[in-house]
């Protein structure tokens, strides 16, 4: 029997590293996807990359507009920023480019995430305190007497 020889693949070569933590903070599926496709995407150094909406949209097969509010979720979460780039052309006039995404620190993400959770928790607290509150409130008082409305006199 021969022995077979594999291909050994270099572990970084034609991977990119997506964060774990990525999958705590409630993102929606194609979000994510977006996201793995603008990691792939960005430089290594300067953790920007230039895509289009169409470019994303092709690569996780959405459209444009499905993807524009994936991007601004990405947004909101704190896991990227944008910024409209301009090109001119030869005869001098200014046109809109793609957009340049600054793919930001997962930690940061994830401490606005734990914010966030941490503040709804406090309003749900809150809110629960003043329930029992007026709860105990209307407890104690004596239920009020309506004021009766005068009857017409009964024939006797």
């Amino acid at each position: 029997m021969r022995k077979q020889s594999w291909i050994k693949r270099d572990p970084i070569k034609n991977y990119f590293p997506l964060p774990n933590e990525i999958y705590s903070l409630g993102l929606s599926s194609t979000a994510i996807a977006a996201y793995g496709y603008l990691l792939y995407r960005e430089d290594r150094k300067t953790y920007e990359c230039l895509a289009s909406y169409r470019m994303i949209g092709e690569a996780i097969g959405k459209s444009v507009t499905t993807v524009r509010k994936y991007v601004a979720e990405l947004e909101e979460r704190g896991l990227i920023t944008t910024e409209r780039t301009s090109i001119i052309t030869k005869d001098g006039r200014k046109w809109n480019g793609c957009l340049r995404y600054h793919i930001l620190p997962i930690r940061s993400a994830i401490k606005q995430f734990n914010e966030r959770q941490l503040g709804a928790a406090e309003l749900g607290w809150a809110r629960q305190k003043a329930q029992a509150k007026l709860s105990r409130r209307c407890a104690t008082q004596k239920p009020s007497l309506l004021p009766s409305r005068p009857t017409a006199p009964t024939a006797v």
